[in-house]
């Protein structure tokens, strides 16, 4: 994504001290998703970056992930699979605990969500410490696609969530932030 284009984006995202607890930085992009330029830019730049690694399900994380995640499937002709917090899904789910940056969650999956034959790109707002989207992807590993991908629309950099994900799963974020 070109530098402008970056800044842009950049200059829509809002801060908020001190949420969800005190101490955190919190980046939020609803305010780059509220506008459209900001909005077209950033998803014209992941379809740009997966167009041609033939994705067949986007795994979309609850729940900025589902914004993104739902335009890029739609996009790129795949089925979208969304990952939820324990109870929102209606049939057998598969689920996994973690530990985050303020405390403990816990995601889900339908069990029956990726084949082995499908190429996973999965999708979430924002990289921090990288716990929500390491857990998704033991969850999604459970079954065994061909490939997975993962992408962030932002990245908090002096946090190394991109240290934690094995060497052979593709990272990229479309703009990140530092010292912040």
């Amino acid at each position: 994504m070109e530098k402008e284009k970056i800044d842009y984006v950049k200059s829509k995202v809002r801060n908020i001290p001190d949420f969800p607890v005190k101490g955190i930085q919190f980046k939020d992009l609803t305010t780059a998703f509220k506008d459209p330029e900001s909005l077209n830019i950033m998803r014209d730049a992941i379809i740009e970056l997966y167009k041609d690694k033939g994705i067949t399900k986007v795994v979309g994380i609850e729940a900025r992930g589902f914004i993104f995640g739902a335009i890029v499937a739609s996009a790129l002709g795949a089925g979208f699979v969304p990952l939820r917090k324990p109870g929102k899904l209606p049939a057998k789910t598969i689920k996994k605990t973690y530990t985050k940056e303020y405390g403990e969650d816990t995601i889900e999956i339908h069990e029956d969500a990726i084949g082995p034959d499908d190429v996973v790109l999965m999708h979430d707002d924002l990289l921090a410490t990288g716990g929500t989207m390491a857990a998704a992807l033991d969850l999604v590993g459970m079954m065994k696609p061909k490939k997975t991908y993962i992408n962030f629309l932002c990245e908090l950099v002096d946090l190394k969530g991109r240290d934690i994900f094995p060497a052979d799963v593709e990272v990229t974020s479309l703009f990140d932030f530092e010292g912040e």
